[in-house]
């Protein structure tokens, strides 16, 4: 059975709509998924990128493109009141709910919901406390050891490889977003492409 480690941040809406399509696109294989809360802003910083709501026509693209795919792929996605937002309270709440591990899937699915279902504010205090009683986590959200394992996670994510989210590393090898879910099917089934220069060639590949 191989393993998946799913990088997610719930201030993603592709996040969203990776973690619904996941089961239905591995559907039929046989795959374990350890979901790995990580933090996309460090991310960007530490590869000198943008997000895409920093560009103010790619953020009304991004908006509207990713509205469009849920609409396309039956994935509920009904953009935040407020975006982007700071993601550390839900970020730090789902690695609590794990006493400082992985979170479920029940947990993130819960998580994703609460930014992507209603068109709410996600840091509404209100809501977040509702969220946090529905919960309960073992550790509060502001525990040492879960701000260090958020770092910890966000640290392993780009020393794999990892430039944004959803990503997804399995036998060492990073597929990046929820595009990549057929490819990583793909892989999973066996597909000897993957042995081939059509993978492997592209990191020698000279740049300017």
């Amino acid at each position: 059975m191989k393993q998946i480690i799913f990088y997610l941040d719930f201030i993603s809406p592709y996040s969203q709509l990776a973690f619904e399509q996941l089961p239905e696109a591995l559907m039929g294989l046989s795959y374990s998924v350890r979901y790995r809360p990580v933090l996309l802003g460090a991310m960007l910083r530490h590869h000198q990128l943008l997000g895409p709501a920093e560009v103010p026509a790619k953020r009304d693209w991004t908006y509207r493109h990713v509205t469009w795919l849920g609409h396309m792929q039956g994935v509920k996605l009904e953009m935040p009141a407020v975006h982007p937002f700071n993601p550390l309270p839900l970020l730090r709440l789902a690695i609590a709910c794990a006493n400082g591990g992985d979170p479920n899937r029940y947990v993130c699915e819960r998580l994703l919901r609460h930014v992507w279902h209603g068109g709410f504010d996600a840091n509404d205090p209100d809501r977040l406390a509702a969220l946090r009683e529905q919960l309960a986590p073992p550790l509060m959200p502001d525990d040492e050891r879960v701000k260090t394992r958020l770092r910890a996670n966000t640290d392993e994510a780009i020393a794999s490889g990892a430039f944004g989210v959803p990503s997804y590393v399995v036998d060492g090898r990073l597929f990046w977003g929820a595009d990549s879910l057929p490819m990583l099917r793909r892989y999973l089934e066996g597909d000897a492409w993957f042995d081939g220069p059509g993978w492997h060639a592209q990191t020698a590949m000279p740049s300017r």
